[in-house]
């Protein structure tokens, strides 16, 4: 009672220095009651109940920490499309051209975001994609969230320069960062996010990332995720995609730490449409798991997954690919496919398909695979003077080629493909 006391006080402290409104404050306070009464998520095959993810420090609560940090990209390379920078829970830069501020889209910190567009804020955060009380790390993650980001597009409108959000965890304190991304009717844009850590000491990141596509919006959501050994992490992205709606994911797990991650496009309307393409790079004793889950909730929605890991070394990564066709989604498509590269006869991976049909009229299928490159493709590759290694360099780099491609800025291109690299040859 004493533990769950301070916590209680440390919340409310929080909040009213941040300003928050009353319902946010609230909705903290019955996510805290929950937190010790609800179970972890199950993510299948995957053991994490031991990681320390739920290990929270007096830091979190101690207020803006604004240290003057080194390594921040200077104006002149920032650009000029849509863009947030946070360091930690500080928002050091935010840039949004005049012409789509005149058309009413909101691209800001999430406290000053509650605070400016409070009703409209309340009426999406935690209500649609990811409800608070789902479980013990949602609820945790609503009570002790510390910094995020709000995007708002309006009704019909229609942004061309990809929106950037960039987000690196320096200090000790515990990553709860939230996103939440609003696309009214018939808008359109693609947004990138990128996660990065330079730590010397254990953290630990809760991550919850929510997509609510209104009818007929269209939103390509790419990530780039590269969190450090230090970091110990669950990710949460999951869209609620209504009527003739679509979300296109395209999800680079690079981190070099535990992850547990869930990435869940429930297809709410008639013919929602999600398509999801993750890939990941597991090395050293590291242990991923990543839970990928389509829900076709209505008919004629489609849903298709597809999941490429690498392993190399002692590492270890599992996939599950869930697609889930309900009752009442007659004429829904749910396809999924999962392949593993295991580079190390120390490596574990595991491709786990699983198929819920409770409709007839509906199609379904899966692919899935655990194996080594290719030796045909190897041979292909050598045959034309290729050295073994950069065969094998090759080879995995179109393996992993699906995310790579979907990012919208050429030179975060660049830098994935140079993070793939560097991971393989760590």
């Amino acid at each position: 009672m004493t533990e769950f006391n301070d916590y209680l006080e440390n919340i409310t402290t929080f909040s009213l220095t941040k300003g928050e409104p009353e319902w946010m404050l609230k909705l903290r306070q019955d996510a805290l009651k929950l937190v010790d009464t609800l179970e972890l998520p199950h993510i299948e095959r995957v053991k994490f109940h031991r990681w320390p993810l739920l290990d929270f420090k007096e830091s979190v609560w101690q207020g803006d920490n604004f240290r003057g940090y080194v390594g921040v990209p200077s104006f002149d390379e920032m650009g000029d499309n849509p863009l947030i920078v946070q360091y930690d829970r500080d928002t050091l830069f935010e840039q949004l051209p005049q012409h789509l501020v005149e058309q009413g889209v909101i691209f800001t910190d999430l406290f000053t975001a509650m605070t400016e567009h409070s009703d409209l804020v309340q009426q999406y955060y935690m209500t649609k994609a990811v409800p608070f009380n789902e479980d013990k790390l949602t609820a945790a993650h609503a009570a002790f969230m510390n910094s995020g980001v709000f995007l708002y597009v309006p009704k019909n409108v229609v942004i061309k320069e990809p929106l950037e959000a960039m987000f690196r965890q320096l200090s000790g304190d515990h990553f709860f960062k939230h996103i939440l991304i609003v696309a009214e009717e018939h808008s359109e844009f693609s947004y990138l996010e990128r996660f990065g850590s330079e730590l010397d000491h254990k953290a630990a990141a809760n991550i919850v990332v929510e997509v609510v596509a209104k009818n007929g919006a269209k939103v390509k959501f790419s990530a780039v995720d590269q969190l450090g050994k230090d970091v110990t992490t669950y990710l949460n992205r999951r869209g609620h995609i209504m009527k003739d709606a679509s979300v296109e994911w395209a999800i680079g797990v690079m981190n070099d730490g535990n992850v547990v991650a869930d990435f869940d496009s429930d297809l709410v309307g008639e013919g929602a449409h999600s398509e999801v393409k993750v890939v990941a790079i597991s090395g050293g004793r590291q242990t991923q798991g990543i839970d990928t889950r389509v829900t076709n909730k209505a008919p004629h929605t489609i849903g298709h997954i597809l999941q490429h890991g690498v392993i190399r070394e002692r590492g270890t990564l599992t996939f599950n690919g869930i697609g889930h066709i309900l009752k009442k989604a007659k004429g829904a498509d749910a396809q999924q496919e999962s392949r593993v590269l295991m580079l190390s006869d120390q490596a574990r991976g595991d491709a786990n398909p699983i198929l819920l049909i409770d409709e007839n009229e509906v199609t379904a299928g899966h692919a899935a695979s655990v194996g080594r490159v290719d030796p045909e493709e190897m041979y292909y590759l050598m045959s034309r003077g290729l050295h073994k290694t950069e065969a094998e360099r090759l080879v995995i780099r179109g393996f992993l080629g699906s995310v790579i491609t979907a990012i919208p800025i050429k030179a975060v291109q660049t830098e994935f493909i140079e993070t793939i690299e560097g991971k393989l040859n760590a």
